[in-house]
């Protein structure tokens, strides 16, 4: 006697809902699929008692008449795939003719639908898997698709749901989703009587993504825009909320292609790594992603959820949404200069002054003043100085290490004599920022068209520096300080490990190391932007990033990290007093930049205080 058995059809439908129907929002998730692939404006979800009790998804697309009702109860019956072919070319979000029967099988399930110009639509139930009624009735064009007791005859996984809450949770991120993969279509959410979301119909994919995050308007957001150069291969577009920009739960990364909402690693990964730099650790993007590719290179039939996918060439799209993550957010800081600049153009004739102090002017009793040496003098003014005269016309240069003071607050040092009233320039011709004064040492404190701007002068330094120091890479002429009286260090087995392995990398950054037998070394030169520091700290502080334990598999990541700690390292710290004109500098710099918005890190560079806001404050609005 065979051991081998044919399942009964009831039994083979359980097994197939338990694979497609996870929870309430997995059948609400279908039925909107549908409506979608039925070309409908407008789509409701009605749920009742956390989607167990009653489920009910009312479209308005093409509709079935009385065959097609009945056929859609078959299981693997569907109008998307007619041959093998077809599974290579899936355009559809829908296309296993699994869902409606395993859905009929675990419920009491009513279908009613009616096509257009049609003088009647057609009614069938099916309770738990048997069809006991089929007739005509009227009603409007468009399907409706009502479950209700859910898992009635299947209590064991009615038993393993979670919460009500968290069931309506679930069901809610599916018509979020399925809103921002067609944000063309109207949709609308009610939970027990109550309407808990509604989009309408016609909206753009920013416009219905601010709406989703409670925005009123798409200021917030950056832009994604990419495409490869070759027709037909790899596109990514969508938007980002902005790096400083906190909403509420609502705010995380959706990843969708070909229009399916997915779950991949691979995508998230390579989101993170476009966004390096730009976000606080523990901070991740937040927004929707589109990404396009040819049809036949993805793979969508991985799982009957069809959450899953797989690409064939997985490096290229890898590669395809960190560039375009990265453009979008270098793009962003064109954004950021127009907020804190406003948008007119400056008068021909520059009036007013970042800096009204007389000259010459004798040593403030809140901070000393240092000799002129400390400060890179252009060659030609470097002539001697009276020590209570301010030194003549300071430029912070890149690489510049200022001496710390003992001062607080908003910081009115004098100026030099050579040195003219002026306002800062902003670049593009976008308006004037005037440097007003350093506050506490630590924060630059300037006026601009749109407010009052406050710029924490480490973290615009470091930005500047690690920009710098990448471009030097990239022509492998990272500049590096020959020392004198070359150093001896004794390494530890792992640094020495990590010495060898990433020597050339290493000597690329601008340290030159020899060995010297064992584990000693020899430190010949160091990067000049870190020359201040003691060559043995230099050495441990850029070694040690090879042998932390999250030290990055990627080569170009790795890199990036340490220039970060060196540009950290190098940059002008916080509590140290800067002269006006080192200040100004630095704005000046920081505003003409391509990247500025913040620090290597990911902390933000500068915060804008709108003048509406300054006026809240004194209560004159």
């Amino acid at each position: 006697m065979s051991l081998i058995k044919i399942l009964p059809e009831d039994l083979a439908n359980k097994i197939a809902a338990g694979e497609v129907i996870e929870r309430p929002a997995s059948v609400v998730k279908e039925f909107v699929e549908n409506g979608l692939d039925a070309q409908a404006r407008h789509i409701t979800v009605e749920v009742e008692g956390g989607g167990t009790r009653l489920l009910r998804v009312i479209d308005d697309g093409v509709g079935m008449d009385a065959d097609d009702v009945l056929l859609c109860l078959e299981r693997h019956a569907t109008s998307k795939v007619k041959e093998a072919a077809d599974l290579h070319l899936i355009t559809t979000l829908g296309f296993r003719g699994e869902a409606v029967p395993s859905i009929a099988s675990v419920s009491r399930l009513v279908i009613l639908s009616k096509r257009e110009g049609a003088a009647l639509g057609t009614l069938a139930e099916v309770r738990y898997g048997q069809v006991r009624k089929v007739h005509e009735m009227g009603g409007s064009q468009g399907t409706v698709m009502e479950v209700r007791d859910l898992f009635g005859n299947v209590p064991a996984r009615r038993k393993f749901l979670k919460t009500k809450r968290t069931e309506l949770a679930h069901i809610e991120e599916v018509v979020l989703c399925a809103a921002l993969a067609s944000p063309e279509v109207g949709f609308r959410l009610q939970v027990d009587g109550r309407q808990a979301l509604s989009f309408a119909a016609g909206d753009t994919l920013g416009q219905r993504l601010a709406a989703i995050l409670g925005l009123k308007d798409t200021s917030s957001l950056l832009e994604i825009a990419w495409q490869q150069d070759k027709e037909g291969e790899v596109a990514v577009h969508g938007w980002l909320l902005s790096p400083d920009k906190i909403v509420g739960p609502a705010a995380r990364l959706r990843l969708f292609v070909l229009g399916r909402p997915v779950r991949d690693r691979m995508i998230n990964h390579a989101v993170s790594e476009g966004a390096h730099g730009y976000f606080m650790k523990g901070r991740r993007p937040a927004g929707v992603l589109m990404v396009s590719a040819p049809l036949a290179e993805v793979d969508v039939n991985v799982h009957p959820t069809k959450q899953e996918i797989r690409f064939q060439r997985a490096n290229l799209i890898h590669q395809a949404v960190a560039q375009a993550v990265r453009k979008g957010l270098e793009s962003y800081q064109g954004q950021v200069k127009k907020a804190l600049l406003g948008s007119f153009e400056p008068a021909p004739a520059r009036q007013g002054a970042a800096l009204r102090i007389s000259e010459p002017c004798p040593a403030s009793p809140t901070r000393p003043l240092q000799p002129a040496s400390l400060y890179p003098l252009p060659a030609e003014k470097q002539a001697a100085i009276p020590g209570n005269s301010c030194p003549a016309e300071v430029v912070l240069r890149a690489d510049y290490q200022p001496t710390p003071g003992a001062g607080q607050g908003v910081q009115q040092q004098c100026r030099p004599p050579e040195a003219k009233e002026r306002a800062l320039s902003s670049p593009e011709g976008l308006g004037h920022i005037s440097y007003i004064g350093q506050f506490q040492e630590s924060y630059l404190l300037c006026a601009s068209s749109a407010g009052l701007v406050i710029i924490d002068q480490h973290a615009a330094h470091e930005r500047l520096l690690f920009e710098k120091l990448k471009k030097q890479l990239a022509r492998q002429a990272v500049a590096r300080q020959i020392l004198l009286f070359p150093e001896m260090v004794e390494c530890t087995p792992a640094q020495a490990h990590a010495l060898q392995r990433y020597h050339d990398e290493i000597s690329e950054m601008g340290l030159e190391i020899a060995g010297f037998g064992g584990e000693s070394f020899v430190i010949k030169a160091v990067p000049s932007l870190l020359a201040h520091l003691g060559p043995v700290e230099v050495f441990t502080g850029i070694v040690e990033r090879y042998v932390a334990p999250e030290l990055s598999s990627s080569r170009a990541r790795r890199l990036e990290d340490i220039l970060a700690t060196m540009a950290c390292k190098g940059a002008v710290k916080a509590h140290h007093a800067l002269w006006p004109e080192e200040g100004g500098a630095l704005v000046e710099q920081m505003l003409a930049a391509d990247v500025f918005s913040h620090c290597p890190h990911g902390r933000p560079v500068y915060r804008l205080f709108s003048a509406d806001e300054v006026k809240k404050w004194f209560k004159r609005t």
